[in-house]
């Protein structure tokens, strides 16, 4: 670690403070380096295998059907299999559980647990106006979730995005988001003033429940100061139309694009550097070309020739979506370099064979962040690698100092 570097980590100690700090001049000339970002992208009904993964490992590998279409792009991502979180299944409920690791979800008395985007936004605070953003093709749902095991909801509406992030709004608007925060503060400190009373009447068990709820209040106040703090400053301007939202949810694919489309805004303006995106499609057949059933069942296609080749069509239409972003990601740049080069960019499944509910052997790509890319690294199919140890290094590679996340066993390392 540079002098710089540990000068800042000393500062952050000292300070007793988790959240991420500007990097200052006083830290040194990386106050001119733009920072890192992580983007996560999962698509909850799998990829078909035969048709992902290369046939065999190594640099020079031979591109598959899938990867074939992002051919424009093979130095810019790294392929992986063998990977996934331990202890998972329950049908589709490994889905909630992709950024989390938490471990038999589904199960009685199952709680999730801190999802590795929401760790990056508490980590990082508020640096940006928003420390994270949780997107999705389709509904609410999403797999960003608290250290208490509270889902975040999504954003499914890209004008919504769009005007939350780009919009100024009225005075009044503005004044009402104010007045939210401010109630928001009223009712914490009512509860803090019970914290005395509540503890003092507590079992053991109790109290330690107690604890832990306090510290989340505690951690609710910080934030409602620190996003105080962004409402008098102006919004980005951006060259851009605000979107028009989609409301067939069986445009899967369109929905998609509107919210890929709205990635490198985010990025260009620094407003937030944690993305997490869900591609989901329970509703009705996907409108693509030679698609005539319900893309979750096409996902069950049980070996039929059919429903595999339509499946395909399906998620070659969502890769060629995917091949987009990317190209989009390259063309803008940042401080001579890419926005692409500066966004660690995950695009995966929790599901290794959707038609079986398999959620081993997860299908794993790697783009952009600055690293060495190109090749295909074939984990053991049997004894999968943690999911999480590729987490642990997105972390790190973002600046936060962590050895550890979830149910890792160590850092994945492929340079």
């Amino acid at each position: 670690m540079s002098p710089r570097n540990a000068t800042r980590r000393q500062f952050l100690q000292a300070s007793g403070i988790s959240l991420g700090l500007p990097l200052l001049e006083a830290f040194g000339k990386a106050a001119e380096t733009p920072p890192k970002r992580a983007l996560f992208i999962c698509n909850t009904l799998g990829f078909y295998s035969p048709a992902f993964f290369p046939g065999e490992a190594g640099p020079d590998y031979e591109a598959s059907e899938y990867l074939a279409l992002l051919e424009d792009h093979r130095d810019d991502f790294t392929v992986f299999s063998g990977l996934s979180h331990p202890d998972q299944g329950g049908e589709h409920q490994c889905e909630m559980t992709w950024l989390s690791a938490a471990r038999n979800p589904g199960r009685d008395g199952f709680r999730n647990s801190l999802s590795v985007d929401q760790f990056a936004a508490s980590r990082l605070g508020y640096v940006t106006r928003f420390p994270s953003l949780s997107l999705s093709s389709d509904g609410p749902m999403s797999q960003s979730y608290t250290a208490s095991g509270v889902m975040i909801p999504a954003m499914e509406r890209p004008s919504e995005v769009f005007a939350k992030l780009f919009l100024q709004g009225r005075p009044d608007d503005v004044k009402r988001e104010k007045q939210k925060l401010s109630d928001g503060r009223s009712i914490l400190d009512a509860l803090g003033d019970e914290r005395t009373r509540l503890l003092g009447n507590a079992s053991p068990m109790d109290r330690e429940k107690l604890d832990a709820y306090f510290e989340a209040v505690r951690q609710a106040e910080r934030d409602i100061t620190e996003a105080e703090a962004w409402f008098d400053r102006p919004k980005p301007k951006v060259d851009a139309e605000a979107p028009q939202d989609i409301a067939d949810k069986a445009d899967l694919v369109g929905r998609i694009e509107l919210l890929f489309q709205l990635v490198p805004l985010v990025i260009q303006t620094d407003s937030s550097r944690v993305i997490s995106i869900v591609i989901q499609n329970n509703h009705g057949i996907p409108l693509v070309n030679g698609v005539d059933a319900e893309h979750h069942n096409l996902s069950h296609h049980g070996r039929d020739p059919d429903k595999i080749d339509q499946l395909k069509k399906i998620e070659r239409a969502i890769l060629h979506s995917v091949d987009q972003l990317l190209a989009r990601m390259k063309l803008h740049e940042e401080a001579g370099a890419s926005l692409l080069d500066q966004t660690l960019t995950l695009l995966g499944s929790n599901l290794g064979n959707a038609a079986s509910h398999d959620p081993r052997n997860n299908p794993v790509l790697l783009a952009g962040g600055g690293l060495n890319h190109g090749g295909y690294h074939a984990h053991d199919e049997t004894q999968n690698t943690p999911l999480s140890n590729l987490y642990v290094r997105m972390l790190q590679e973002i600046g936060i100092e962590t050895d550890s996340f979830a149910s890792s066993s160590g850092l994945l390392d492929w340079s």
